[in-house]
């Protein structure tokens, strides 16, 4: 049977259409099944934290189940990797932070673009970084420390959490600054780097706030500053940069949510609408005070913000790790 040349392009244009409508469809019903929140590091991390404290929270507003999947490797690229190529449509998370969605863009040769490859939904939190070192430096202010680094270049060691990590750039631009040098010693995560602290085994560190706090309240480590516009909460007594000599020295290791790109804006707001009522339920910001790390304000929480401050980390640090010829591990 031959079709009238009117009929076949309605046909035709209607097939075409099919797979919008089945995502608006789709889209309306959202959430259709459980929901897979997937942390790029082990369980019991920081960032694994984080995303349990959400999980529990956005599950009633969204009314089904959210799957934490920890899926580590590659400094956080498998995990992220596996989002990218997710069906977009909201049932699949990304939890990440300034390394997964930032700086691994510059020290890897990834299969997916950090920006392009998601959307941004939002800020979950801010996490400032310590100055630390050892009891036994005989430094007890931040210019003090540089005073003393700079009088022995070389000499002084820093541990970080791994090659490439947050820790370790921070250290770099802290040697650009300030003018000074020492030797970086890459540590398998954040905790044993601490632990050779406290052991004596290096003299310093810029650890996430998170990784230190305990010990500086134990005082097995001595803290120098906080490396944000604000004291954190938690740890009133510390100095910020500002106040410690090093003015503008901003860094935080920061944690966020994404999407696959293409997902419907609709479901970007449900997920946006459903991490802000979590921000706002004051079990949810102490439990992050808890861990060192800061609540978002209103309109940081934006998934625009999250978008402009991916961005804005791109520019400030991806010039610094190929100017070091830093290549991830």
């Amino acid at each position: 049977m031959t079709l009238p040349r009117r009929r076949f392009l309605h046909l035709a244009a209607g097939a075409a259409a099919l797979p919008a409508v089945s995502r608006l469809a789709r889209a309306q019903t959202y959430p259709s099944r459980p929901i897979t929140m997937v942390v790029p590091a082990p369980a019991g991390g920081p960032t694994d934290t984080v995303a349990r404290i959400f999980s529990e929270r956005m599950r009633a507003k969204l009314g089904q189940p959210i799957i934490v999947e920890n899926v580590a490797g590659a400094a956080g690229s498998i995990g992220v990797g596996r989002v990218a190529r997710a069906v977009p449509d909201g049932h699949t998370l990304s939890i990440g932070y300034l390394g997964t969605h930032v700086l691994n863009g510059a020290l890897y040769p990834l299969q997916y673009d950090v920006l392009k490859d998601f959307e941004p939904v939002a800020l979950l939190a801010t996490n400032p970084q310590l100055i630390v070192s050892k009891n036994a430096v005989p430094a007890k202010s931040l210019l003090e420390l540089i005073a003393w680094l700079k009088a022995s270049p070389d000499k002084a060691s820093a541990g970080t959490a791994g090659v490439g990590t947050p820790g370790h750039v921070t250290g770099l631009l802290f040697q650009k600054i300030t003018g000074t040098r020492f030797q970086f010693v890459p540590y398998r995560g954040g905790a044993p780097a601490v632990q050779d602290l406290i052991a004596g085994n290096i003299d310093l560190m810029f650890g996430q706030t998170s990784d230190s706090l305990a010990q500086v309240r134990a005082g097995t480590i001595r803290a120098y500053a906080v490396t944000a516009k604000d004291r954190v909460a938690s740890a009133p007594d510390i100095p910020t940069v500002d106040v410690a000599g090093l003015p503008g020295f901003y860094i935080s290791n920061w944690t966020g949510m994404w999407v696959p790109s293409r997902t419907p804006k609709n479901v970007i707001i449900k997920l946006h609408s459903a991490v802000a009522d979590a921000l706002a339920e004051p079990t949810v910001r102490h439990a992050l005070a808890e861990l060192g790390s800061e609540t978002p304000s209103p309109d940081q929480q934006t998934s625009a913000a999250l978008g402009a401050l991916q961005k804005a980390e791109i520019e400030k640090w991806w010039p610094i790790i190929k100017a070091a010829n830093i290549k991830g591990e």
